[in-house]
């Protein structure tokens, strides 16, 4: 599903008394639930406040960290199987459970190859292209960008 159809759907959704909608498309499956305004207040400062420090200390790190991943993924050979949404990366299902997949598994077109969690869904995304996984450019629980390389299928 195409970020425009999901945007125009969350603004439906948030404009009339429909409090809950669920849509499953060949391309995965939303859902979008309205909650109350003190709940998104309740919810939203809580990530900000433990992401902060980490991010303000680490900033040149991580920046310095993103070039090469950046640069590495533009000389990469293979598929480039990139995020559709931005939110967190999973590799696996649950914590403790095996990951959907690892460097050298084979993948077929459609099976799931991670989660992203967005907006407290949990979307599992499917590979794009069979082949061969080669490189994982994520790390478990990392917050990924509409676009972002995730995996290298070669």
């Amino acid at each position: 599903m195409d970020l425009r159809k999901l945007k125009t759907l969350i603004d439906l959704v948030s404009d009339s008394n429909v409090s809950e909608l669920e849509i499953t498309e060949a391309e995965g499956k939303v859902r979008i639930v309205k909650g109350l305004p003190a709940q998104a207040q309740v919810y939203a400062p809580a990530p900000v406040v433990q992401a902060a420090p980490a991010l303000v200390a680490d900033a040149p790190v991580a920046a310095s960290a993103a070039a090469p991943a950046a640069a590495s993924a533009a000389q990469v050979k293979g598929h480039v199987a990139k995020s559709p949404m931005v939110g967190t990366f999973y590799r696996s299902p649950s914590p403790g459970a095996k990951a959907f997949v690892e460097v050298g598994s084979t993948v077929k077109e459609g099976d799931t190859v991670c989660i992203i969690e967005a907006m407290k869904i949990l979307n599992e995304i499917e590979a794009d292209k069979a082949g061969t996984i080669t490189q994982i450019l994520c790390e478990n629980g990392q917050a990924v960008e509409y676009g972002q390389p995730l995996f290298v299928i070669e």
